[in-house]
């Protein structure tokens, strides 16, 4: 491990992505590297899985062994004092024990896991036994879990419907590991009593504690790569010395102002704006 106090004139804050490379550019690796630019922090990345996929869907993959996403990662904690790191599709239960490893063994900080296990397409990008091993090995080392609310189903093996589900799954997950867990709203919204908007909301529980966050629910089309954006956001933040509940309430505000400005491309679901200003 890299001490901080014996690499010279390291000015950026330096954010890790391994995650899938998905070559529309509009989640993945690309979406990560984009988000953490927009906040001032120097990306490196590690491609655990190469996707065929764009707008429209994920047709396939070709995943990395452990050996060649190792081979990625130890040259750069070798080389950068890594200050957060964020994980997104990771296919394997070799490569995610890897990744454990490589987590603990260099003492890694600000570990944020985006447990991606299923393409908004319906594309499934990991199995049932990958599935436990990330559970098992990734969530007692990460400071936050994201999952959406399908993929908390997936997780905690439940039916989500109310907040009160929601609840319960995250408490689920944090009986077997996570600290923290940031549950995404997604199709679950409320409405405002005076102005009848639907509002959006997210989901934190920070150890016992729960926090709510609440935007503008936004009927759109641009939603490729939100879930990769919001954890990239996180990780970014964390970087940059804000608290966790700060930087869920920041990275919040960065992915609705991203879907707000989407550029509207391609003929499925467009990527969002990371490169927006807040």
């Amino acid at each position: 491990m890299i001490e901080k106090s014996k690499i010279k004139n390291q000015k950026s804050k330096i954010c890790l992505t391994v995650a899938g490379l998905d070559p529309s550019g509009g989640a993945g690796i690309i979406a990560d590297i984009k988000t953490f630019s927009a906040f001032g922090c120097f990306a490196t990345a590690a491609v655990a899985s190469l996707t065929f996929q764009n707008t429209t869907g994920v047709f396939g993959a070709a995943n990395q062994t452990a050996e060649t996403v190792r081979a990625q990662i130890e040259p750069i904690l070798q080389d950068f004092a890594v200050d957060a790191v964020k994980t997104g599709m990771l296919p394997t239960g070799e490569i995610i024990e890897t990744v454990a490893d490589i987590v603990a063994e260099y003492k890694l900080e600000n570990f944020v896991v985006d447990p991606v296990v299923r393409s908004t397409s319906g594309f499934d990008l990991i199995d049932d036994a990958a599935l436990q091993v990330l559970i098992e090995k990734l969530f007692p080392l990460s400071v936050i879990v994201t999952p959406n609310i399908s993929e908390a189903e997936r997780i905690a093996r439940m039916p989500i419907e109310n907040e009160r589900d929601i609840e319960k799954a995250a408490r689920i997950m944090q009986n077997v590991g996570a600290r923290n867990v940031l549950i995404k709203g997604g199709h679950l919204f409320a409405k405002d009593v005076q102005s009848e908007k639907r509002i959006a909301r997210d989901f934190l529980f920070a150890g016992e504690n729960l926090h709510i966050y609440e935007a503008d629910f936004i009927e759109t089309d641009a939603t490729h790569g939100t879930g990769c954006t919001l954890a990239a956001a996180i990780a970014a933040n964390l970087a940059n010395g804000k608290s966790l509940i700060e930087a869920v309430e920041t990275a919040k505000r960065f992915v609705t102002a991203a879907i707000k400005t989407a550029p509207h491309i391609g003929r499925g679901h467009s990527p969002i704006n990371q490169l927006v200003e807040i």
